[in-house]
């Protein structure tokens, strides 16, 4: 049977296959650069263990914002221990830096909170979304982990990866502000006033944060791929490590 088609239509077809060769070829394209620019990417997060109270910096009095909840999640932890990622994680005995976390947690002044290895392209000029990290102990006061913040990959000419990481303890219990006394026979202005002083005291009480800023980590280093890469603070230490995948 033959396939009589009339001759307006014909131009279209003629663009319509024209238009299917060109999004075919683009996306052919987009995964050759994919594969061109594909890396298994490693983040190990190890919290020293040390008594806060020898810890030299001075933060707590640092204002600092908590991180809000963001769409890309390297690995949070909710109040009762779950946890939530984006990403589709590797076995950890895959991660080049399993070894490394070991030796580091065999010394005894390390503890591991997260190993997280993933597969990504990061092509030339790639703009990461900041993946959430909330991980340690949950701090029943103040709401949230007591190690909290994000952690960001780029690529301009190099890969670069970006730290801001906080990590919290509980803030002291405030030193309780003795009552102020009313004298019965001073004139009634004065005790409005010593009333109101106590009330301004039980306010500020209230105000007192439930956590307070420990250390930080706040660092953005240019990453050479199939090298390990430390990212400190007195608290906690960031093992970041790339491996270029090749075609």
């Amino acid at each position: 049977m033959r396939l009589i088609v009339h001759p307006l239509v014909r131009p279209l077809l003629t663009v319509a296959a024209a238009l299917l060769l060109a999004s075919q070829a683009l996306a052919q394209e987009s995964q050759q650069v994919q594969a061109d620019n594909a890396y298994r990417a490693e983040i190990v997060l190890l919290e020293r263990v040390v008594d806060p109270v020898q810890v030299t910096e001075r933060m707590a009095g640092r204002a600092v914002e908590m991180t809000p909840d963001l769409p890309g999640k390297l690995l949070v932890k909710d109040y009762a221990g779950n946890a939530h990622t984006t990403l589709n994680l590797v076995a950890p005995n895959e991660m080049r830096l399993g070894s490394a976390a070991n030796r580091l947690v065999n010394s005894g002044r390390y503890r591991v909170l997260l190993t997280a290895g993933w597969y990504q392209a990061f092509p030339p000029d790639y703009e990461g979304e900041p993946l959430q990290v909330a991980l340690g102990d949950w701090l029943a006061e103040a709401g949230h982990r007591e190690i909290e913040g994000t952690i960001t990959i780029d690529r301009q000419r190099f890969l670069h990866v970006n730290v801001a990481l906080n990590h919290w303890r509980p803030a002291p219990e405030p030193v309780a502000a003795a009552t102020p006394s009313i004298d019965a026979s001073a004139p009634a202005d004065d005790s409005v006033a010593a009333m109101a002083q106590g009330g301004e005291i039980q306010g500020a009480a209230l105000a007192t944060p439930k956590a307070e800023l420990l250390t930080w980590i706040r660092e953005t280093r240019r990453m050479r791929s199939e090298e390990i890469h430390f990212l400190d603070s007195p608290t906690i230490g960031v093992l970041v490590f790339f491996r270029k995948i090749e075609s």
